[in-house]
């Protein structure tokens, strides 16, 4: 980026901290080093880890560095920890030895070091159970299904119900397979067989004590993996309940291979070595807050947040990088601009978006009295697209303007519109991302519309909770820009002589004529 003194002597333009944010952060922006150190040395950041406890610590100090106070804030608390290690696996027999291209779901078991055994493929019905229980012991099973969303086998009570409820319509389709059967064999007809209900798991239980060593499912390319949230969220889960089987999520190209090898009973076997390491529970994590206070309304706020926890198969490049990094930087540029806000700019890194929204959450609740004073809440929970305007109510179109002029100045290629939009209906349930919480308690929280106007062709798509997440996916100069539109938006809005309005922002909800609400209710009848 190169800073543009041609517009030195526009309005916007007067103020020697705003002069300061684009001369910085135009020469000698930091955001790519920040997430360099977020990505590169602490890796994929899962509340419960080591690597984010060691991100929350590295944060708190940066902002001492800079000389803004920053604190952590307890957010909840995970039953037990869980650290990655590397893994590798491989095809051993075949007609060729292949690496194996896999992951694993977070909170799940690792090997017991370097495990080779013979492969199967899942039973379907007792009676192949019962057939081939012996052969279980030691053996990878290759589960039926495809992996989309990176879950790994439910464990829990209710999966466990699941199962049972599966395994009995399968054994009435067993039943009437062997009717079919036997008329193809007696009176010489052509009935096709039915297909069973395709559950992976639906025997877990029983290979688990049959002595399997892991379970394979087939996972879409690229790999996602997320984590065993009902592990996690059970209160009873502790260090000795945790399982001993892993759970592996195998590129869908190389599982069709080896399963065709399997059913042509070919003499195979798979080579795993996975580090997945638990720790002694629970484990306590926070969120990190740091604060330029406001030297005229202290006890109001503009947020810029996004969450610092990530899934670890990864290194949380984008998701949530792409809040962080830019975060940092846009506080290192104010603070080294001079900037003494008239209201206090608060910097927020999240814990546990990834597990439910859980530190949004704890700090809506914690500082409930609060919410009615936040200005603007800009959460940062996307690609590494950067700004191109705001679509806000008509009653703060002005302000915006005013306080978003400077943004236009960073760059002259870097377009930045503020469009009006019409009242939204407002949210009663938290959904995707962070703001979400604090719009349901009416806080703006409108933000950035962002564009990958240059064209760089990424997809969020590719990386979303995938193997991709990492440090490469950014587009260093999108990430510049925004750290220092972010920096000039916050401390713009912090200036204005009141908080922003709110009306217009939100519609009630529509009401469902009185006739048609009784039918519903008569129907659940």
């Amino acid at each position: 980026m190169s800073g543009i003194s041609m517009v030195a002597q526009t309005p916007a333009m007067e103020d020697d901290v705003v002069k300061k944010i684009i001369n910085v952060g135009t020469a000698d922006n930091k955001v790519m080093d920040h997430l360099d150190i977020l990505l590169n040395r602490f890796g994929g950041r899962l509340v419960g880890s080591d690597a984010y406890e060691n991100a929350a610590e590295w944060m708190i100090r940066e902002y001492g560095k800079w000389g803004i106070k920053a604190w952590k804030e307890e957010a909840g608390k995970v039953p037990v920890g869980f650290n990655r290690g590397p893994w590798f696996g491989r095809l051993l027999g075949g007609d060729e030895p292949m690496s194996l291209h896999f992951a694993t779901p977070s909170y799940t078991s690792g090997t017991k070091g370097i495990q080779r055994g013979h492969v199967v493929m899942e039973p379907m019905s007792r009676a192949r159970l019962n057939r081939m229980k012996h052969k279980l012991k030691g053996a990878w099973v290759l589960l039926n299904g495809t992996s989309v969303n990176g879950w790994p086998i439910d464990k829990s009570a209710k999966g466990d119900s699941i199962r049972q409820t599966v395994i009995k319509e399968n054994e009435a389709i067993a039943k009437k397979n062997d009717s079919l059967m036997m008329e193809n064999w007696t009176k010489g007809t052509k009935h096709e067989m039915q297909p069973y209900k395709d559950h992976p798991g639906i025997f877990y239980r029983e290979m688990v004590d049959a002595g399997v060593l892991g379970f394979i499912q087939r996972a879409k390319v690229p790999i996602r993996a997320l984590y065993d949230r009902p592990l996690v969220n059970d209160s009873s889960t502790c260090f000795d309940s945790l399982p001993h089987q892993a759970e592996i999520l195998l590129d869908e190209h190389q599982y069709d291979k080896i399963a065709q090898m399997v059913k042509e009973r070919r003499d195979i076997e798979l080579e795993f070595d996975i580090r997945n390491h638990f720790k002694l529970g629970p484990v306590t994590y926070h969120s990190v807050i740091a604060e330029i206070p406001g030297t005229e309304f202290p006890d109001e706020y503009v947020i810029v947040s996004g969450h610092l926890d990530a899934y670890d198969v990864a290194t949380g490049g984008i998701d949530c990088g792409t809040g962080i990094g830019p975060m940092m930087e846009s506080a290192r540029l104010l603070a080294l601009s001079g900037a003494k806000p008239r209201r206090t700019i608060r910097f927020v890194a999240f814990a546990a978006e990834e597990f439910g929204l859980l530190g949004a959450k704890a700090y809506a609740r914690k500082h409930k009295e609060e919410l009615s004073k936040i200005s603007m809440l800009f959460n940062r929970d996307g690609g590494p697209t950067p700004p191109v305007g705001m679509r806000v109510p008509a009653a703060m179109k002005e302000d915006i303007e005013k306080a978003t002029e400077p943004i236009k100045y960073i760059n002259k290629e870097y377009p930045f519109e503020v469009k009006v939009a019409p009242a939204r209906t407002k949210p009663t349930v938290p959904s995707s991302s962070d703001e979400t919480v604090f719009a349901c308690e009416g806080v703006p929280t409108q933000g950035f519309m962002t564009s990958d106007f240059k064209g760089y062709d990424f997809d969020y798509g590719e990386i979303w909770h995938t193997e991709r997440d990492v440090y490469n996916k950014h587009i260093p100069e999108y990430q510049e820009h925004t750290a220092v539109a972010t920096a000039l938006a916050a401390y713009g809005i912090a200036n204005l002589d009141h908080l922003l309005s709110r009306e217009g922002m939100y519609k009630e909800a529509e009401k469902a004529p009185a006739g048609k609400k009784a039918k519903k209710k008569s129907a659940k009848k």
